[in-house]
């Protein structure tokens, strides 16, 4: 015997295998037991590939933490035969493309690209990267965080002109306290 799902109940299913999938993964925010909450435009499920897209005016939250792009793309590990149906697979990664966006409290975070990897809890923005956190702000071509290490790092550009290479700069703003308490 076969079963058979029209259109409609096949995308009710995807939907409901993603949101599962978040909820009970190691999403953005490993340790939170906020529910993962994706908005966008358009998602596709691409099993063959493990991964689930969100395509426009993405926009993600758990907790106090929102991510807003373009296109978000989550990768999963595939199936393991020794676990059972009920089980969710594990995020392995997560991609945002065009317009990222985190923010987290006081803290914001903008970029072309990010790119989150479970395994080595780091997190990449890359193109025109720059943080803050309240009045301070960092900047610089890529800007990568380990989340368990509490570190970041910012590297420049390299950029070519006509008289040869050029290093941009990394950029930082820092603003005393004593000058927030005037303000």
């Amino acid at each position: 015997m076969r079963f058979f799902m029209l259109p409609a109940q096949k995308f009710q299913v995807a939907v409901i295998f993603t949101v599962l999938l978040l909820v009970t993964s190691s999403g953005f925010c490993q340790g939170d037991d906020d529910p993962i909450n994706i908005e966008a435009d358009r998602m596709i499920s691409q099993e063959e590939k493990n991964s689930v897209v969100f395509i426009g005016n993405v926009d993600a939250s758990q907790g106090k933490v929102t991510i807003r792009t373009d296109e978000m793309t989550i990768y999963y590990q595939p199936n393991d035969p020794k676990k059972t149906k009920d089980q969710s697979r594990q995020v392995e990664k997560m991609i945002c493309v065009g317009k990222v966006k985190i923010t987290q409290e006081d803290w914001l975070g903008t970029g072309d690209r990010m790119e989150y990897f479970a395994d080595a809890r780091k997190v990449i923005l890359h193109g025109n990267a720059k943080t803050w956190q309240g009045k301070n702000m960092v900047s610089g071509t890529t800007i990568t965080y380990y989340l368990d290490e509490k570190r970041s790092e910012v590297d420049r550009a390299q950029t070519t002109t006509g008289k040869g290479k050029k290093q941009e700069r990394v950029r930082a703003t820092i603003i005393p306290t004593s000058d927030l308490k005037k303000k």
